[in-house]
């Protein structure tokens, strides 16, 4: 199936590791033009390169989507470099989570300030691109646990039902203008993140993996590919029709739909 992305601009924040490097991976190998960031310049530029080796189109920048002057710094050079904007996927996040009452305003204000302010901010700016190009998509990751929070599970469930509530609001707003916007809900998927928490405990990453998959139905954890997958296609010409919605990428895990 031909996704229809070859030339399209497409934006991926956190770009550099997890599913925003296998997304931007992903495009690059659909024919786009992939613009990445992240916080760190070294792997920034080792993605870009990777990405270029195997003959894409890609172009990054070290931002730190929590402040808005790195977020306008980022899409000027993007529309420099590339002359527009089709596609943006706002995916720079952490997992912050703990306990309600030993969680500081300080952990709150930086979660909210990365997930929901970058989220809202590079959206602003870029949605007049897409306008002048005749539409666009904006795919917004959240997790499917921002449905359905648990105890201990904040602030990043809060962050992230934010995001909900933007996808749909958005969706609604710039359909007339034929900017798509949708969510994938992720749930229990393979991430340097929770390798690099769990190596300071001293479990290795397959005994992780295999005890936290016990829950999951199918057994497993997910690939950051099977994540860019859903991404991309939801960006595809496949999924034209298909604005307002969350799809779950959890294996099945999550008790609602």
């Amino acid at each position: 199936m031909d996704f229809g992305l070859k030339g399209k601009v497409a934006i991926v924040t956190g770009g550099t590791e997890g599913i925003g490097k296998a997304s931007a991976i992903v495009f690059a190998r659909e024919g786009a033009k992939v613009a990445i960031c992240a916080r760190t310049p070294e792997a920034v530029e080792k993605t870009v390169a990777e990405i270029k080796r195997a003959g894409g189109d890609a172009f990054g920048m070290a931002a730190d989507m929590s402040k808005m002057e790195d977020i306008e710094r980022f899409i000027n050079a993007v529309v420099k470099q590339y002359g527009g904007i089709d596609i943006l996927v706002n995916n720079a996040g952490t997992s912050a989570r703990g306990a309600f009452l030993e969680i500081k305003d300080d952990t709150w204000h930086s979660d909210i300030e990365l997930k929901v302010f970058g989220a809202i901010r590079c959206t602003r700016l870029a949605i007049p691109h897409m306008q002048k190009r005749g539409g666009g998509r904006v795919i917004n990751i959240t997790i499917s646990s921002a449905k359905q929070p648990g105890a201990g599970s904040m602030p990043t469930t809060i962050s992230r039902a934010a995001g909900l509530a933007i996808t749909k609001a958005l969706s609604k707003e710039f359909a007339a203008d034929n900017i798509l916007v949708n969510t994938v809900c992720i749930g229990k998927i393979k991430s340097g993140q929770h390798e690099r928490r769990i190596a300071k405990t001293g479990v290795t990453a397959d005994d992780y993996y295999s005890k936290e998959a016990k829950p999951i139905p199918m057994g497993r954890f997910g690939e950051a590919e099977e994540a860019a997958n859903v991404i991309v296609f939801l960006c595809s010409d496949g999924a034209s029709y298909v604005t307002g919605t969350s799809v779950h990428l959890d294996g099945g895990m999550s008790g609602v739909l």
